[in-house]
């Protein structure tokens, strides 16, 4: 996906130095990825990250672009490199060490790794990487930039979209809502706005391992069958409906909504899935009145139409307002300034004065129409009804549908689907998840970070560490790493020898340039689901 390709240069300039800087009598260098901190976590309460993205990683990078460089001639392998890193550090660049890494013919790596989809603690690490043979020591931490770079974004992404699964699934189970239903609540809408398509693809492929399936993405569907062996042709590895957009509806601005809904559902959408942005112009008239005067037909097709709002709070659009139970406020307050001061300290969103329905944004009071009070679900029922479930909350029919794709956060989609429950619906709602969710992070999000723990030095192995006096929370782990499960938990154990380093649960992933062990999306996704 990347068309830059220069395998020896993605690193920082600065990185050029370090095969000249290490200890001379150093001979291996031993480092480790670790997400270090939940304090910027996206997810409230936080506590792991789901560690997924290393196989593309390795398939990419190590074998794919490293491959272009072993085989090109070694005077041609080089060149560029020693023409771009002389030019930025402004002395003739010695590539010597390059060329003897041309001459040995494959990376002498071997990294080791949790299985992709494992729910990783902070300050757990589930990726270590060393070099294997003498000479080479430089090798590891030059990595450092690029690992760091192409890993972050996809558990990160990966960890918003688990989230997003489990409230959904929570909700589900407390409402009776369908559990087969829960991977197609989350829809990624996140494509155009993230930076540029490699990363909308990586931060798609995150959405997708954690089981949600719903996604516009289509690269986020070529990365898993490019680098996770999935097969659209034999498994679900996403999927999306028949949708429209704001200019397609606008096309019918002389002919009107009602006509463009039937001609999608008898022309162009007769059967299955068909959402349709609703909001064009103006949204509740035709949740009211247009919808009741389609109820037959929409009734009566093989499908669901699905109502999609896209302005506006979701929250209140999809659930409504929280009414106080008072009947009539003028009965009880001479002015309407006093009574709607009664609502705000009762903590309600809206009130009935003299027969009309008032809310308010701020210190601003807004009129309000009942549909709006009621929200689209409510609407929905009013207008299609449903079923119930075995718990007992409403479940809209078959037929109809609604999703919100804008300005969805983690936090609205719980108030979303709490607010629902309170009303004794079930939470058939499909929330689209877009580049706020997946691309509003950094790096520090979950404060990941590679960090060398351990070198050999005339033969001698030596633990070494990050503790910084000026920042505690930098202190890095020391020595050769081992992870095991104690009480059911994924538990680092630091600074042990290299007989315990080799018995935990780090496996080898890959060594001197191939791919070890290989999974699939279908086994990230199994991992996830046993986890959650």
């Amino acid at each position: 996906m990347m068309t830059i390709t220069a395998a020896s240069m993605q690193k920082d300039v600065y990185k050029e130095f370090h095969s000249r800087a290490y200890h001379p009598d150093v001979s291996e260098v031993y480092a480790n990825y670790t997400s270090r901190s939940g304090k910027l976590s996206n997810v409230e309460n936080n506590d792991k990250v789901a560690f997924v993205g290393l196989q593309y990683f390795i398939k990419s990078y190590l074998q794919e672009e490293w491959d272009e460089f072993f085989k090109a001639e070694k005077s041609e392998a080089v060149a560029n490199h020693k023409r771009i890193m002389s030019s930025m550090l402004g002395y003739p660049v010695n590539v010597k060490y390059l060329e003897d890494l041309h001459d040995l013919g494959y990376l002498p790596l071997r990294i080791k790794a949790l299985p992709e989809g494992s729910l990783v603690p902070y300050l757990v690490p589930p990726i270590t990487v060393v070099n294997t043979k003498e000479g080479f020591q430089w090798l590891t931490n030059m990595i450092e930039t690029v690992l760091s770079c192409e890993n972050w974004p996809i558990q990160t992404s990966a960890t918003t979209s688990v989230a997003y699964l489990k409230v959904f699934k929570e909700f589900a189970e407390k409402t009776g809502l369908p559990q087969d239903f829960v991977p197609f609540q989350g829809h990624d809408f996140s494509f155009r706005g993230m930076f540029g398509k490699h990363a909308a693809a990586m931060s798609g492929f995150g959405h997708l391992a954690s089981g949600l399936v719903g996604t516009d993405t289509i690269p986020a569907v070529l990365f898993a069958e490019k680098y996770y062996g999935a097969n659209v042709d034999k498994e679900l590895v996403g999927c999306s409906v028949d949708a429209t957009e704001h200019s397609v509806t606008c096309s019918w601005i002389m002919e009107g909504e009602i006509e463009f809904f039937k001609y999608l559902m008898r022309e162009q959408s007769p059967t299955g899935i068909l959402s349709v942005v609703s909001d064009t112009w103006d949204f509740w008239t035709l949740v009211t009145e247009y919808l009741p005067k389609l109820k037959d037909e929409i009734m009566a097709r093989d499908g669901t139409l699905v109502i999609r709002p896209d302005s506006g709070d979701p929250v209140k659009i999809l659930t409504g307002y929280k009414i106080s139970p008072v009947s009539e406020y003028s009965e009880l307050f001479e002015n309407q300034e006093e009574a709607e001061q009664d609502v705000r300290k009762n903590g309600y969103e809206a009130y009935r004065w003299n027969g009309e329905y008032f809310g308010f944004e701020q210190d601003q009071t807004i009129p309000l129409m009942f549909c709006e009070v009621k929200g689209l679900i409510e609407c929905l029922w009013d207008t299609f009804g449903g079923t119930t479930t075995d718990k007992g909350f409403k479940l809209l029919d078959e037929h109809i549908g609604a999703i919100y794709g804008d300005a969805i956060t983690l936090v609205r989609q719980r108030q979303i689907l709490q607010r629902l429950m309170d009303k004794g619906f079930a939470s058939k709602v499909v929330l689209g998840i877009g580049s706020y969710s997946y691309q509003y992070v950094t790096r520090d999000t979950h404060g990941s970070a590679v960090k060398a723990t351990s070198v050999v030095k005339n033969g001698e192995r030596i633990a070494i560490f990050k503790d910084p006096k000026t920042d505690s929370k930098k202190k890095s782990a020391k020595g050769l790493l081992k992870i095991d499960r104690v009480d059911g938990e994924l538990t680092l154990f630091d600074d042990v020898t290299e007989q315990e380093e080799s018995e935990g649960l780090l496996e080898v992933v890959f060594e001197n340039g191939k791919l070890i062990k290989e999974t699939t999306l279908a086994q990230v996704r199994d991992l996830i689901n046993n986890q959650i």
